[in-house]
């Protein structure tokens, strides 16, 4: 019988994805506690924050684009949207060529917000990060490799 049971590895900080739950999950307390005078939660701010970036070089931007810009899922995108509509941060219109999208917009509301966040998210990230010191150039170049190896570059 296997000493270590189902486990591949010895110790759990041999485990890779286990380390990675570890370091999200401190992050992401680090990240709503940034967010949470502004009352929005994480994925209310990534959606926004996307929002924002894309309307710099976008005009019609949908849920789905939204969706695979942030790698989040189509529905909880959807969801999200609509309670960020109800908030009075984003408008949602029917897109004006394909009928079946939603085009998605910020309101003055949203943009204010998403502006008075993204300082506070950034230095809650440059402080988390800062261990990295030298090596944080590196390190998001592999969680860019990551995830463009994944080949889950669509949007279920």
């Amino acid at each position: 019988m296997n000493k270590t049971g189902p486990f591949s590895v010895k110790e759990a900080h041999d485990s890779t994805g286990f380390l990675l739950w570890q370091v999200t999950a401190l992050w992401q307390r680090k990240i709503a506690a940034s967010l949470r005078s502004h009352g929005i939660t994480q994925v209310q701010f990534a959606l926004l924050a996307s929002l924002l970036w894309y309307s710099k070089k976008e005009a019609n931007i949908t849920q789905i684009m939204l969706a695979k810009h942030t790698k989040l899922d189509i529905m909880m995108t959807s969801q999200v949207l609509r309670a960020l509509e109800i908030k009075g941060f984003v408008k949602r219109q029917t897109h004006p060529t394909d009928t079946r999208a939603k085009m998605i917009t910020l309101t003055k509301k949203g943009t204010e917000c998403v502006w008075k966040a993204v300082p506070d998210v950034e230095n809650a990230d440059a402080d988390f990060f800062k261990a990295l010191s030298s090596h944080h150039k590196q390190f998001n170049t592999l969680l860019s490799s990551l995830i463009d190896k994944t080949g889950d570059n669509h949007v279920d």
